[in-house]
């Protein structure tokens, strides 16, 4: 399913990342899956919470510069190799897969979700769901 990723930016200095979680907490916002990649100076904080748009808004407020991106989340089989199930029918519809990381909580079958960006989102989810109804004769996974 496809689901709104936030980005920020934030420098690498200590409590940077702490006045983003007080200011989204006094709102309500809980993070659901959350990646952070940093270089020297600055930090990419890619997160999905449980409202976007409030998320959005909230950071824009206080002076973040917010960046909204498509991304999908999708339930993978929870044993040895199970991300092949969805890292297979990606390469096979020729998908790249940019980055992905998992989210917090469990799927409605009790599997791990995990949050992926690619590079054609409405084809990746097209053939993940077309190889998750062939193998496992249900919808692929919807937050």
């Amino acid at each position: 399913m496809c689901v709104k990723q936030i980005s920020i930016t934030l420098e690498n200095v200590p409590g940077k990342f702490l006045d983003v979680s007080e200011c989204l907490g006094r709102e309500g916002i809980n993070i659901r899956a959350i990646s952070v990649a940093d270089t020297s100076d600055f930090s990419t904080v890619r997160f999905v919470a449980d409202n976007p748009e409030k998320t959005a808004n909230v950071l824009k407020s206080h002076g973040y510069s917010v960046h909204e991106t498509d991304v999908i989340a999708v339930e993978v089989p929870d044993h040895p190799g199970g991300l092949l199930a969805v890292l297979k029918p990606l390469r096979e519809a020729n998908i790249n897969v940019c980055y992905f990381y998992t989210y917090l909580g469990k799927g409605e079958s009790g599997q791990p979700v995990v949050i992926i960006g690619v590079d054609k989102t409405s084809e990746a989810i097209e053939a993940l769901q077309k190889n998750w109804v062939h193998t496992f004769g249900k919808e692929i996974y919807s937050l």
